[in-house]
């Protein structure tokens, strides 16, 4: 009886000790943020403003705003799981060179963000961006475009189903988390799978035009995870295949990201 009794307890020692192991590789893999910027957009030779948005739940999070003269749209730049927005200068000139308004936030616990990221904390980040860009006087009548990399697709995926976007880009984004768990850690049961980005779901219901990027070379996301997201989307829907990994795709096949977000942006009449 007490040899039992020592085994029922050893059991639940490993059990407990696998779930606590679970969430650790569960928060190291969603959320990877970084404080210090090592560049701005003024090394473009970019005017840019700070900004800074008080969320719902009260934390203050920061971004900039990088100002088109004469532009009539605005991209709304969900960045991916690690770094911050000091690492996306690439992207930002990209979006710049077509006339876009853009606004690219830290999300809670990146950059000059407060608090700490969570899933449902990423989601009223995105949502409390949307809304300071329609209250500012200089951002009326502009037609919003959702842009989001990696993790920044499941954000501007939640976000498309709680705001009226234009139109929404999801560049090497997934599926959902469960999905990625199942490659990542395949010994993990999905049930003990906290995180959800379940943009799956949530896709089917947006009935906006939705471009897909995806890179076939793509090792950390693999493209059959953006293709089942892709499938999943109803209404009018777009999917670009690329080449190059999962960071530099946007490098490697510049000319064809840069001409077909231009063709579906024109195609909404959202850029000349």
């Amino acid at each position: 009886m007490i040899n039992g009794m020592k085994i029922i307890l050893h059991l639940i020692v490993i059990v407990v000790l696998f779930v606590v192991y679970v969430r650790y590789l569960e928060s190291r893999s969603v959320f990877y943020p970084a404080r210090p910027f090592f560049a701005t957009p003024a090394e473009l030779g970019l005017p840019f403003e700070d900004v800074y948005i008080q969320t719902e739940d009260n934390v203050k999070i920061h971004g900039w705003l990088i100002k088109a003269p004469t532009a009539k749209s605005a991209v709304i730049f969900f960045h991916g799981n690690a770094g911050n927005i000091g690492d996306r200068l690439g992207k930002i000139d990209l979006f710049n060179k077509m006339g876009l308004n853009i606004l690219i936030i830290d999300y809670r616990g990146y950059g000059k963000s407060k608090g700490s990221p969570t899933e449902e904390g990423v989601y009223k980040d995105a949502v409390a961006a949307y809304d300071y860009l329609l209250k500012r006087d200089d951002m009326k009548g502009q037609k919003i475009i959702g842009y989001g990399a990696s993790l920044g697709g499941a954000i501007a995926v939640d976000l498309a189903s709680k705001r009226a976007l234009t139109c929404l880009i999801v560049d090497s984004t997934f599926s959902s988390a469960t999905d990625m768990a199942k490659r990542i850690y395949p010994f993990v049961p999905s049930f003990l799978i906290k995180t959800k980005l379940d943009s799956e779901t949530k896709i089917k219901g947006i009935d906006i035009p939705k471009l897909f990027i995806h890179s076939v070379d793509d090792q950390m996301i693999p493209i059959v995870l953006g293709r089942k997201l892709y499938d999943a989307a109803s209404g009018a829907k777009e999917f670009i295949e690329i080449r190059g990994d999962h960071n530099d795709g946007h490098i490697y096949d510049e000319d064809k990201v840069r001409e077909g977000i231009k063709r579906f942006l024109r195609g909404q009449e959202l850029i000349q």
